[in-house]
């Protein structure tokens, strides 16, 4: 059974032209055990799946099943409970993450209170090179500190979700691959992480790749196979972003022929 899948699902946010569709009928679903990278243009839609996916927001439409059980029917406290206890949050700012009163030692012991865990904090610390900060508050940290921090605190107890927005946009190569090489080990121990990403650093160590353009799942391929285009459940598909200049007008003669689908310029 899926972690979490998602049919259709819907988004829309106020603005002041009226309501605007963040996602528009997304399917995804999502496994343990495997990275999945969410990419696409900035507005494509990328953070508010991983919100949605997160329990952080409710879909406006869609299906949203946790392990089977649909989300709309859990009450706010029970998602909170849910939230705190199997999902590990990584936002954009790292700050978001972390509690400023903590020091790092103390988010790690925190996290680990509210999953109802063992966890050896100075052990997880050294796994993203912290140790020499261990009583140090996130205000006095660097940002690529913070930001191995946030990560380190969300992956305690290999949560069974683990949702990180661009974990690696703003470090160095070695931070980078401290942060992704924590995340492979929390998937090897079954967590299912999802991160949202424009690093093509982050979209080489995923297992899976979920394309986003205007708030559409317009493509989506696993390590080491062909990319593919995804069909929605209205039948609509997204070209890859290379083949669009075939179609300048946007539109396209489609013909069936023993089996084959093909596209022709009109």
């Amino acid at each position: 059974m899926p972690l979490m899948e998602g049919r259709e699902l819907l988004q829309l946010y106020a603005a002041p032209t009226g309501p605007t569709q963040a996602l528009r009928g997304v399917d995804v679903t999502v496994l343990g055990g495997r990275i999945s990278a969410i990419t696409g243009p900035s507005g494509s839609g990328k953070s508010t799946l991983l919100a949605v996916l997160a329990l952080r927001e409710r879909p406006a439409g869609g299906e949203l099943r946790h392990r089977g059980r649909l989300v709309s029917g859990l009450t706010r406290r029970q998602l909170q409970v849910l939230r705190r206890r199997e999902i590990g949050w990584v936002a954009q700012r790292p700050t978001h993450s972390l509690f400023p009163q903590l020091d790092a030692r103390g988010q790690i012991e925190q996290m680990a209170r509210f999953r109802g865990v063992r966890c050896d904090a100075d052990a997880t610390l050294a796994e993203v090179e912290l140790t020499d900060q261990a009583g140090v508050r996130p205000a006095v940290l660097s940002g690529g500190e913070q930001q191995r921090l946030a990560v380190a605190a969300a992956g305690v107890g290999a949560p069974a979700l683990l949702v990180a927005d661009e974990p690696t946009a703003e470090l160095d190569d070695d931070s980078a691959a401290l942060v992704l090489r924590l995340l492979r080990a929390r998937a090897d121990q079954g967590s299912a992480v999802v991160l949202a990403t424009h690093d093509a650093r982050a979209i080489d160590a995923a297992d899976t790749v979920l394309r986003l353009r205007h708030g559409v799942l317009s493509g989506a391929h696993d390590a080491g196979q062909d990319r593919t285009a995804t069909i929605d459940g209205l039948g609509r598909i997204q070209l890859p972003e290379e083949a669009l200049p075939l179609f300048p007008d946007g539109r396209v003669i489609v013909t069936v022929t023993d089996g084959h689908v093909e596209l022709h310029r009109p």
